[in-house]
């Protein structure tokens, strides 16, 4: 395992932590102010330090570490674990949307079919007159 360090790149410290699958993922996500330090918008060298806290927004979901300890080298996921407490809210999972199936062979649906489709997709479309 790498020695811990005393500061580190922000970005780099999120791609080594595994928060992010790439480096690039982590520069642009800084660029795109998606990345937050202790409560501020922070550009991509800003060095993070023990005991701050990184708010990253990625995928339509927040991320919530308070940093223990700072890595400047990607390392496994279990060691990644160790160097910051995860303070995020929980994952709220969505019920898989329906799916409309016809029949291989059925041909093209009629004007019916696709209305039936259509309200299957939006609840709240308005049926036929």
């Amino acid at each position: 395992m790498v020695a811990p360090e005393a500061s580190a790149r922000v970005d780099t410290w999120i791609w080594s932590v595994r928060l992010v699958k790439t480096r690039s993922q982590a520069n642009d996500a800084c660029r795109a102010g998606h990345v937050r330090l202790n409560g501020d918008r922070v550009k991509p060298a800003h060095l993070v330090r023990p005991g701050d806290e990184v708010r990253l927004r990625l995928a339509g979901r927040e991320r919530i570490v308070i940093v223990t300890r700072v890595l400047r080298n990607r390392v496994g996921a279990p060691a990644a674990a160790e160097c910051y407490v995860d303070h995020s809210p929980p994952v709220e999972h969505q019920p898989a949307p329906l799916v409309a199936i016809r029949d291989r062979g059925a041909g093209r649906p009629t004007k019916r079919d696709r209305r039936v489709l259509d309200r299957l997709r939006d609840p709240g479309r308005p049926g036929p007159p």
